[in-house]
């Protein structure tokens, strides 16, 4: 297992050099929010030796080289939303928080990209480009408050990934501070590039550990004209979840189909003390389409109001869209207020293995008597189910939590599915990933790994263990 030096006195009068002494954090009290992610349980907090707040590619190249030097750990950093203890400091060393970065750098009209810092909050670029008629299609549940940068280096999915993809499918080129503290350009402006290996696609969803993302090129599309929500309520699982594969072979395009369960349903309204339809028995499907010429998204309305009739729906409602996604993004911080901690499981399956794979969910809840909320991204097949603590001990949680885990596991796995949807691995899920995945992929990882970060300084102990 690789050894880490501290962080002395003496490196951070030089650290302080580089970056200015007002941005280089030292105190406990400033230092305690970058000690976690939106991850509560106590066991998934660390403090930083210290924090710095660079402003730039090079003063970050300077800091790598430093940290290289003296062997020390940097853990980069974004708004701290991560839901998997990917930005948190185990090994110690230096908390990297890319905050200060947060410019729009260019708004390219005529190519459709954009240019921006990794600080820039996913909100303020999907605004950005809505003032100049474009659409940023990354959508993540947290997009008021995350930063592209944490969305690039964990392959952000969200709310419109079944229509235009994650975070990697937004990004055509990025400007990274390698392991090494090099600053290269990688992708660019070009729809089409066979110029050797897609290094930009290596880095999203790296998690940090390979370089610092600096600034991305983002790709827009044309803004819709048109966008309808509807809300599709069901009695039951298996009518709701049906629906979503009728509806995606139907011909429709839908940018969004969105599902919550009763559990799910009842513990966002009791957050937001605000009333939702069918709230007492309804399962949820929340669909979104858009496009240019309204008589079609008119007629596509139609044509998925009698598909969710057929299927069973109680009701099929044109929704209020600042009330339903209110409701939806809502989903972890309502458990959370009902349970200070709890486990956010984010695994995927094939579509088709959806309403088993909830069913089965739930009945472990049952089985280990823990309560399981579940809702997600239904047309891809991902699925956040919530675990809470609840009245549990500490004791029994540690206890049940493994245990759950692994029945649950290799449920996904022998379903065709993944760990991660969009969450990352982080430092939550290292060891299910050892244990689920390929020796061989792990193995190409590590690889990896260890040649563009020879000294393993970068976001040490996440995603995997290279040892």
């Amino acid at each position: 297992m690789a050894k880490y030096n501290p962080v002395t006195d003496a490196i951070i009068k030089e650290l302080q050099t580089i970056i200015g002494e007002k941005y280089v954090l030292t105190d406990a009290d400033k230092m305690e929010k970058y000690s976690h992610d939106e991850v509560t349980d106590p066991k998934y907090v660390k403090m930083p030796e210290v924090v710095l707040l660079p402003s730039s590619a090079q003063e970050i190249a300077q800091v790598i080289k430093l940290a290289n030097r003296e062997h020390i750990p940097i853990v980069p950093r974004g708004a701290g939303t991560g839901l998997a203890s990917g930005a948190v400091p185990f090994k110690g060393g230096i908390v990297l928080s890319l905050e200060r970065m947060d410019k729009i750098l260019e708004i390219d009209t005529e190519n459709m990209f954009m240019t921006v810092e990794p600080g820039a909050t996913t909100e303020n670029v999907q605004q950005a480009a809505r003032e100049k008629g474009f659409l940023y299609a990354g959508d993540p549940c947290s997009g008021d408050s995350s930063f592209i940068g944490g969305n690039v280096a964990t392959n952000a999915g969200g709310n419109k990934a079944i229509k235009y993809g994650t975070t990697r499918q937004q990004v055509n080129g990025v400007e990274l501070v390698t392991a090494e503290g090099d600053i290269v350009e990688l992708g660019g402006k070009t729809k089409k590039d066979a110029s050797g290996y897609n290094l930009t696609q290596l880095v999203v969803g790296s998690e940090g550990t390979l370089g610092v993302v600096t600034k991305a090129i983002l790709k827009l599309v044309p803004l819709p004209k048109g966008v309808i929500d509807l809300l599709a309520i069901f009695p039951d699982l298996p009518s709701a979840i049906g629906i979503v594969s009728k509806l995606m072979a139907a011909g429709i395009t839908p940018t969004s189909v969105e599902f919550m369960d009763n559990a799910a349903i009842k513990s966002c309204e009791k957050f937001l003390n605000e009333k939702l339809p069918h709230s007492d028995n309804g399962f949820y499907i929340i669909i979104q389409v858009e496009g240019d010429n309204e008589d079609l998204l008119d007629d596509q309305a139609v044509i998925i109001d009698e598909m969710c009739t057929e299927n069973g729906a109680l009701s099929v409602l044109v929704a209020d869209p600042a009330k339903i996604w209110k409701a939806r993004k809502v989903f972890a911080e309502a458990d959370r207020a009902l349970s200070l901690i709890f486990s956010m499981e984010d695994l995927v399956v094939p579509m088709d293995k959806i309403p088993s794979a909830i069913e089965r969910i739930n009945a472990l809840g049952q089985k280990y008597g823990v309560a399981i909320h579940c809702a997600g991204h239904a047309a891809d097949g991902n699925i956040h189910a919530n675990l809470l603590k609840e009245q549990l001990s500490d004791e029994k949680w540690n206890e049940l939590l493994p245990a759950l885990q692994q029945e649950l596991y290799t449920m996904v796995y022998e379903m065709g599915g993944k760990l991660s949807g969009e969450h990352g691995i982080g430092y939550k899920r290292v060891n299910l990933l050892e244990q689920f995945s390929s020796p061989i992929e792990l193995k190409m990882m590590r690889a990896i790994k260890k040649a563009l970060d020879p000294n393993l300084i970068m976001n040490p102990g996440k995603v995997f263990n290279v040892e």
